[in-house]
């Protein structure tokens, strides 16, 4: 059972419906389906707040991830409670224009991005950046080969 939620604290009146295909690949790639958690739309201020509150950087940031499971796997009735992502929509906004992609390809990378770190992949290391920027990589071309394949 997936259970998660999107709360929308910025007001991102647009459809983001089609995020749930790229946490379900994510998940089934991860061979994942007993899973909660939580995305969270936020503004400049508060992605701030919590960057500095939590990681000492004064400064906005894309998308911070709060995962429940950093030191053991938390489960109550067969589910995995994974933690919170939460990601800015200013700044995803600005990195769409400034990548020359659409909000929604931007706002499918920081979901994926952020459920990854929620699963226990990091970037610290290049060795570790390798494999996590080429699964985000692998699951959002997954949706556009999909995208195409209903089209055609």
């Amino acid at each position: 059972m997936l259970d998660y939620s999107i709360t929308n604290e910025y007001g991102y009146n647009k459809d983001y419906s089609y995020l749930d295909d790229a946490i379900k690949r994510t998940l089934k790639h991860e061979k994942i389906d007993n899973a909660n958690f939580s995305v969270v739309f936020v503004d400049n201020e508060k992605i701030q707040y919590l960057n500095k509150n939590y990681r000492n950087i004064d400064k906005v940031t894309d998308v911070i991830s709060f995962a429940f499971e950093d030191n053991e796997r938390i489960i109550y009735n067969n589910m995995r409670f994974l933690g919170e992502i939460y990601i800015c929509i200013p700044k995803m906004i600005e990195q769409a224009k400034e990548y020359g992609h659409s909000e929604e390809r931007e706002l499918a990378f920081l979901t994926v991005h952020g459920l990854l770190h929620l699963l226990g992949y990091d970037h610290m290391t290049k060795e570790d950046e390798k494999i996590m920027f080429g699964l985000q990589e692998l699951i959002l071309n997954e949706d556009e080969r999909t995208k195409r394949s209903r089209i055609s």
